[in-house]
């Protein structure tokens, strides 16, 4: 008979407890109960599709939860201001719209103290507003108009870099709850990126420059650093959830239209057999790597298509039993 030893190569450990932090597929055998235990693996994540926004459109962005979102502004057939609220079921009309209407914008922030700047109303803009949980406020403008921009951070402490002001720019700026000030640009300047985290930790990835790129940087609050490891699938016009050492990249044009998903650790990105079940480029995206949310778009004129990313479980431990 062949022993599990001549399979694996090792034999099976006997512990008095189980470890604290087993492996996938880890096989042990608990001398203090005298049962045989195993690791499970972790399951894929996968996107679920959610109940269509009130306002199909594309160009738009977002803040806040996978059950607390916002979705504000972008393009239908005219530029809109239209805000909804998501609560991990449907979407909410706010009777607050955007002061300014525009698409190609950036937002950060919550449902409850989001954040709108930048963006393309009749000509490349700087607007800045606050939202309060039902109506938004103009306040101070950025320092360098530009649409095509992504942001991250919160409504107090806020991250906006890259874009089109109109030449591709690397541009950032950080945001205290009152003005803007003018920080180190990215490495690669570029357009139509993918971004999350924070004012003191953000990430960029993929985007335009003259050409498609999947180049990857982190800010530490101060400077951008390039990550030699860049994404998979090379891409512009997506977008991302999540913080720089747990993100999401999702959605794009490589052309054309992409379901790709990648997560990033820190270090690398990987893609995930869990795919978007629309196609799509310039939609909203917000959440973080375990539970995030995707929203309006591209690829389908004007989508309201929806969509929650479920994350990969946790690893858990099981008894094997025999007869």
């Amino acid at each position: 008979m062949t022993l599990y030893k001549g399979i694996q190569g090792f034999s099976v450990q006997n512990l008095s407890a189980d470890p604290t932090d087993p492996n996938e597929g880890q096989l042990w055998y608990n001398s203090t109960s005298n049962v045989w235990k195993l690791t499970s693996a972790t399951t894929a994540g996968a996107w679920a599709t959610g109940n269509n926004m009130n306002t199909g459109r594309q160009e738009l962005a977002g803040a806040g939860t996978q059950t607390a979102g916002l979705a504000f502004g972008g393009l239908t057939t005219v530029n809109t201001g239209a805000t909804e609220e998501y609560n991990g079921t449907s979407w909410t009309t706010s009777p607050g719209s955007l002061n300014t209407a525009r698409r190609s914008f950036a937002g950060a922030g919550t449902q409850t103290a989001g954040l709108a700047f930048g963006g393309y109303v009749t000509a490349i803009s700087a607007a800045t507003e606050k939202y309060d949980g039902t109506n938004w406020t103009s306040v101070n403008s950025m320092n360098t108009a530009r649409r095509q921009l992504t942001g991250a951070g919160s409504q107090t402490s806020a991250l906006a870099f890259g874009g089109l002001t109109p030449s591709t720019t690397g541009a950032t700026e950080e945001y205290d709850g009152n003005s803007w000030t003018t920080s180190n640009p990215l490495n690669t300047a570029r357009q139509v990126l993918g971004g999350c985290g924070t004012q003191t930790a953000g990430l960029a990835f993929g985007g335009e420059t003259t050409v498609r790129t999947g180049a990857t940087e982190e800010y530490d609050g101060t400077s951008w650093a390039s990550n030699p490891t860049g994404l998979n699938t090379v891409r512009s016009y997506l977008t991302g959830a999540g913080i720089q050492t747990a993100a999401l990249a999702f959605g794009g044009e490589t052309p054309p239209a992409t379901t790709a998903t990648e997560e990033y650790d820190g270090s690398t990105w990987t893609t995930s057999p869990g795919s978007l079940n629309t196609a799509r480029y310039q939609l909203g995206g917000i959440g973080t790597q375990a539970a995030a949310l995707a929203f309006g778009g591209g690829g389908t004129p004007f989508s309201a298509a929806t969509e929650e990313w479920l994350g990969a479980g946790s690893p858990t431990t099981k008894t094997i039993t025999t007869s």
